[in-house]
């Protein structure tokens, strides 16, 4: 088949066995790959009802048709399982160079089930997968986990670790990989807490086949009608990458702050992309052969923090653990989203978790004796310290590693009610108090309130009714149907809704023409991603999470 390795490989862990299964063309052509597969290999091998940190739970790595071609943003790869944090089928992306040599092992996703014996890593080739001790790197971070791996393994392949978090089953503990100093985190739903259940410190990956592609001439005539739409619409991206959105987001009045008892923050300035660009610019990095480069690696030099050096903060990072928190020093977001990379943590859930904490505090339901440290609004020092505490569980890190939603179910009858979330999924940085086809993509969404399911992008257009109710539901649809596609394809969702289209349409049916061969149409390509959607939601009903749950966050109804 153009496009795929053909190859479905299964590890057990408990067994320490792996077998190689054909990846059916029928498949392929109903769901892609990446997220898509996932779904379908998770329902298939996942028995209903159990504990996500029940061996018999599974973790898939999984790419698509894109990946390692000649697309823009190709090198992405999806990691899903069922979540710790929600309970919830739970897929996330990630980019670097890893995605590109998993597809070169020939596996278009490796299942991963069973628990092994001691601290261990899945090495994956060509003719399958080893799995070799790990107790060396037990209790490093992710980092060096990886460097550490690399250079055992060969500069020709790439890892990705689980750092403390993962070790201490924290349940929003994240993936991160890095490759010339560009990182790509799989951070959201605790999926790394899971591979720590199984004694899983790194996926390695190792190489060397080629992807092929149907036809080549139609595929370069297709990019070359949009490099110019894809160069223009990520100017902003290359120049300052996410955190440029700080400035006209709190403008538009949807910036949360103050655990989101507001809509603007008075000190976004101060944390926004253009002031951290004067300040801290070190230099830009990108994934595998793509032309965005929408990565920054900055550098602190001068005062208390000099010499240190950084990935740049996401915009979403830059929310939850700067005006969620009150906090307006770029310093300690700078600090704080290294240290939750590095420890493995998911910076989205860890903000709005201590959001929670802050308004708990305020309100007398936490006393300061409860938390161990100082914190509070605009305490940025007491937030780094409770950020190591959770990846390591220490003291009130404990009860922080359950996320928001057991937290407050543990501190107040009414402590839910404070919590930003939906199915147990802390929200991110886009309102959904400002954004109301947002506001239905979060409640109905199957992993939780994630921005990756519906999307924000087409609502912040001039001419979007922002505010309006009407023909919402169906823009959630349509979006949900969209993101099931491209995180199917793989392809970032930068270089896909910039240069591609921001709904399924006909450039993405050239795309997987040019790349497949198959006769495919925008409808046929927009069925395919209802196909996922209703193989994610009967995962979660055969939990018992039914369409009683697709409710906003009381916070925000409130």
């Amino acid at each position: 088949m153009h496009g795929y390795g053909g190859r479905l490989l299964f590890v057990d862990l408990t067994r320490n066995v792996c077998r190689v299964e054909p990846l059916d063309p029928a498949t392929a052509r109903a769901l892609l790959g990446g997220n898509g597969l996932a779904a379908r290999l998770l329902y298939d091998h996942v028995p209903a009802g159990i504990d996500p940190f029940d061996p018999a739970n599974a973790v898939v790595f999984a790419v698509g048709p894109v990946t390692d071609t000649t697309v823009p943003g190709n090198s992405r790869a999806c990691v899903a399982s069922k979540s710790p944090l929600t309970g919830l089928f739970f897929d996330s992306t990630f980019g670097g160079r890893f995605p590109a040599t998993l597809k070169r092992t020939g596996f278009d996703a490796v299942l991963i089930t069973g628990r092994a014996p001691v601290p261990s890593y899945v090495c994956v080739t060509e003719a399958g997968a080893d799995v070799k001790p790990a107790q060396a790197w037990w209790g490093a971070s992710t980092r060096d986990t990886v460097n550490a791996l690399v250079a055992v393994e060969g500069a020709d392949a790439d890892a990705i670790a689980i750092g403390p978090a993962g070790e201490h089953r924290v349940r929003f503990a994240a993936l991160a990989h890095y490759w010339k100093n560009r990182e790509g985190v799989a951070g959201r739903g605790g999926i790394a807490a899971v591979l720590g259940s199984k004694n899983v410190k790194a996926v390695v990956v190792r190489g060397a086949r080629k992807t092929s592609v149907a036809d080549a001439a139609a595929l370069k005539a297709l990019l070359e009608e949009t490099r110019e739409p894809l160069k223009t619409g990520t100017k902003a991206l290359t120049e300052f990458g996410t955190s440029f959105l700080v400035g006209p987001i709190n403008a538009l009045g949807a910036l949360g702050s103050y655990n989101l008892r507001e809509e603007t923050f008075a000190h976004a300035r101060a944390v926004g992309g253009e002031e951290m660009k004067a300040h801290y610019h070190d230099r830009d990095t990108t994934c595998l052969k793509c032309p965005v480069a929408c990565g920054k690696q900055y550098a602190i030099t001068e005062g208390e923090f000099a010499g240190r050096k950084a990935k740049m903060p996401e915009y979403e990072t830059i929310f939850a653990l700067g005006p969620m928190l009150g906090i307006d020093n770029p310093e300690a977001l700078i600090l704080a989203n290294d240290l939750c990379d590095l420890l493995g943590m998911d910076t989205i859930s860890m903000g709005v978790t201590l959001a929670f904490v802050a308004e708990a505090i305020e309100r007398g339901w936490l006393k300061p004796t409860d938390v161990g440290v100082p914190f509070g609004w605009g305490d940025w020092r007491g937030m780094l310290r409770l950020v190591e505490m959770t990846a390591r569980r220490e003291g009130f890190g404990d009860r922080l590693a359950e996320g928001a939603w057991r937290l407050a179910e543990s501190v107040h009858p009414e402590g839910t009610n404070l919590v930003y979330a939906v199915k147990r999924l802390e929200l991110p940085a886009h309102s959904a108090r400002a954004l109301k086809g947002l506001s239905i993509g979060y409640a109905t969404a199957t992993r939780g309130g994630s921005h990756h399911d519906t999307r924000p992008t087409p609502q912040y257009a001039p001419t979007f009714d922002r505010r309006g109710t009407q023909d919402k539901p169906e823009f959630a649809v349509r979006s949900q149907h969209f993101t099931a596609v491209g995180d199917s394809l793989t392809i970032c969702r930068f270089t896909s809704e910039r240069g591609f289209g921001l709904f399924v349409g006909e450039p993405y049916a050239r795309m997987v023409r040019a790349i497949t061969g198959w006769d495919v149409t925008t409808d046929g390509l927009e069925r395919v991603g209802e196909r996922i959607i209703n193989l994610e939601r009967p995962f979660n009903v055969r939990g018992a999470v039914g369409s009683a749950s697709d409710t906003q966050s009381q916070k925000v109804i409130s």
